[in-house]
């Protein structure tokens, strides 16, 4: 089976680099899969993307180094096995507020006896090389939302559960639910309660041994949280990159007519 390479960059003491795709389409999978991430997720959860455009753009980033993730829709077995049956590199999966259920998304990534994910790799078998079944539960990722201040509250817990390799951070709903309304909804925070929080999220994942990733809505905020130790770092989405590229290219048009 051809290796995760997640694994091996941070083996090699490297922090990951991933980009985050949100709309359902192959070639955009595939254009932003050549622009030199380490990783890339299909959103299933908030994405506007279905099972079957999730398995063409999986196709699509299949000619790059680039490793593919998936974050699932919620904590359903049949999404998350679909996914790595597809061929995710593994899986991010939100709304996890306790060791249980961190334990149950831990059985969904890995076979029997580790897990209780089903045999069947349709796709994977191909594209991930052979001996899909016998190497897959040392390859797969898993990965643990921590945004709600009831998974805050559980932290030691949900850290400590067996076979979970580490936590992701969503830091627009972890704000809703630590702090309500009182600040603005958005990814970059720099509240220090929110930052405290983030930070503590991250040694609590490394005390336990595990990683640590962080959604950042911005290069400089996403290189300030690898300074701060994180092992992976999510980039700005397709959409918001697409939206941003084209609001400045119309700008600048319309500043030179007007010159």
């Amino acid at each position: 089976m051809e290796p995760n390479r997640i694994k091996s960059l941070w083996a090699d003491g490297k922090p990951v680099l991933n980009g985050w795709l949100s709309i359902a389409n192959a070639f955009t999978a595939e254009i932003l899969a050549e622009q030199g991430y380490d990783s890339l997720t299909i959103d299933l959860q908030h994405g506007v993307i279905d099972y079957q455009a999730a398995v063409g753009m999986l196709q699509a980033m299949r000619s790059s180094d680039v490793t593919p993730l998936v974050r699932v829709p919620w904590l359903d077995p049949a999404a998350i096995m679909k996914a790595l049956d597809a061929g995710a590199y593994g899986v991010i999966c939100p709304m996890i507020n306790t060791r249980a259920q961190a334990a149950e998304l831990v059985s969904y990534v890995r076979y029997p006896p580790g897990g209780t994910r089903s045999l069947g790799p349709t796709r994977a078998n191909f594209s991930a090389g052979s001996n899909y079944a016998g190497e897959a539960d040392d390859n797969m990722l898993c990965f643990a939302m921590i945004e709600t201040a009831e998974a805050f509250r559980n932290l030691d817990e949900i850290v400590a559960t067996p076979g979970l390799d580490g936590v992701y951070i969503g830091p627009a709903d972890l704000t809703l639910g630590l702090t309500g309304k009182r600040y603005p909804v958005g990814f970059d925070r720099e509240e220090p309660e929110m930052v405290e929080a983030i930070q503590t999220i991250l040694a609590k994942a490394h005390q336990a041994g595990i990683r640590a990733a962080l959604h950042c809505g911005s290069p400089g905020y996403a290189a300030k949280a690898i300074g701060w130790g994180f092992d992976l770092v999510t980039l700005p989405n397709d959409v918001r990159l697409l939206a941003t590229a084209a609001g400045a290219s119309v700008a600048e048009a319309r500043r030179l007519m007007r010159t």
